[in-house]
This record gives C-alpha cells, sequence and structure tokens, in this order.
C-alpha cells in the first residue's frame, strides 16, 4: 500500500502523440495509453499528477529547467542524458510502420525505395534510432525539395494523413499505433493504408526525469516508474490500449 503521508505533486510534461499522449478536450477527456500508466503508477505510490500539454520542444525544455519533473516518452540517445536522466523500464518498443494512399504498390526496401517520393515529418523529429540512412536522407539539403516539414500544436498527424490523401505529399513514418488510430479517428481506412515493413529498427521510448530534481527524489520517482512499469505488462498493459482502440501486430 501507498504512504500516503508522503503524496506530492508530480509535474508532467507531454506533447500530443495519440494514441500514446492525447490533448484532453471536452468531448474526449482522455490523455491516452502512456499518460493513463503515468497516472496509475504514480497515483498509487501517493503521488498527485499536474499535466501541462505542449509541444515536445518546449516539454523537453520545461524538463531540462525543472519548471516539469519528467517528460513521460522519449526516443533513447546518449547525447540526451547531459539533460535528463531516462528509466531503465520502456514506456513500450514500437514497431514503425508507413502510410501511404490505398492504390500506392510502394513498399519500404531501405533508402533507394524513398527516391523520388514526397515524405512528410515534424519539425526537429528524429528518426535516427530506428534509421540512420532515413535520418540522414531527411537532413540532407539536396532533398529538401521531397522533405515536407509540417508544424503545428496537436494537429500535425492529423494533417499529414490528409495532406496524403490529397496527393501533396506520399508517405509518413510513425509508431504503428499511432498510424491505426489517426486512420480510425479520421475514418480514412478506405482511402489511406498502413504498409511494412517500417524503419529497420524498433522505436524504443522512455520516461525522462529532470536533473534539477534532487538526486534521492528523483531516484524514487525513476524506482516508483520502473517497478510500476512491470507490473504493468501483460493483462494491465492489454486493457489500456484495447480502451484505445489499437493493438501491437504479430
Amino acid at each position: 500500500m501507498a504512504d500516503v503521508s508522503r503524496t506530492g505533486t508530480l509535474r508532467v510534461c507531454y506533447d500530443q502523440w495519440a494514441p500514446m499522449t492525447i490533448f484532453p478536450s471536452e468531448g474526449s477527456p482522455g490523455r491516452g495509453v502512456v499518460i493513463d500508466m503515468v497516472d496509475k503508477i504514480y497515483t498509487s505510490a501517493g503521488y498527485e499528477p499536474e499535466y501541462y500539454e505542449v509541444p515536445l520542444a518546449r516539454g523537453l525544455d520545461m524538463v531540462a529547467d525543472g519548471l516539469c519533473d519528467m517528460l513521460p516518452e522519449y526516443l533513447f540517445s546518449k547525447s540526451s542524458e547531459k539533460y535528463f536522466e531516462y528509466a531503465a523500464e520502456e514506456t513500450f518498443s514500437y514497431t514503425t510502420a508507413f502510410v501511404v494512399r490505398q492504390n500506392d504498390p510502394w513498399r519500404y526496401e531501405g533508402i533507394e525505395s524513398i527516391k523520388g517520393k514526397r515524405i512528410a515529418t515534424g519539425p526537429g523529429w528524429d528518426y535516427s534510432s530506428m534509421s540512420v540512412d532515413y535520418q540522414e536522407y531527411i537532413n540532407d539539403p539536396k532533398n529538401s525539395s521531397f522533405v515536407e516539414v509540417i508544424a503545428g500544436y496537436d494537429d500535425v498527424v492529423d494533417r499529414i494523413f490528409h495532406m496524403i490523401n490529397d496527393k501533396r505529399v506520399d508517405l509518413y513514418a510513425d509508431n504503428e499505433l499511432v498510424l491505426q488510430h489517426v486512420l480510425n479517428r479520421l475514418n480514412l481506412n478506405g482511402d489511406l493504408k498502413i504498409v511494412r515493413p517500417g524503419l529497420e529498427k524498433k522505436l524504443v521510448e522512455r520516461p525522462i526525469f529532470s536533473k534539477k530534481i534532487a538526486e534521492e527524489k528523483r531516484q524514487e520517482l525513476i524506482r516508483i516508474w520502473d517497478e510500476g512499469r512491470l507490473l504493468m505488462k501483460g493483462k494491465d498493459e492489454e486493457m489500456l490500449l484495447r480502451k484505445y482502440n489499437v493493438t501491437f501486430q504479430e
């Protein structure tokens, strides 16, 4: 049982990446699979989460500056460890896939296969942990006419899907659960499709914690996450995924 005498506020910054992390609205109060996990894990340990819905870049700055204690999902990279401390337990290890138009026979077969295709991405999004070649292709100035960077607050992926449907771009890579969720919510299954394989490696995401937090408290928060996430594997995890109408494909 949680020792409620040590209840405190946990300041959580997060960005929109439905169905994993969602900005709630009046008609749709759910905060997503990963935020539901955070809520269950930390409230059972006596903490009261306080949520800040911000774009990813702003959330990272707020965690680095100590304005937030944690951000629940961020791709793991050695270079980020000087600003944040990662939990040991992943939120998830995601299989990636692409979305294209229904009548497009294209499949990803390495970097040569995307040449001449119009690719959508977001500002500062980093695919290097999944495919160094893909990230280098996007970064290369000579490919800029084939790379469309879509900026925005909470609807970037939605707009990308509509742009593919309108033939303004050709393809987009993301976590397969995100692609499933957006296709279902926008009712575009008749117009767009998910194609596999995705990028070469899985997308590994972990919570990050502010190094501005006192060491003892930071280690406690990390321990609570690591132990709580292990306990949620299996039935509890599957129940949360079903709540948001997504599932990992075999």
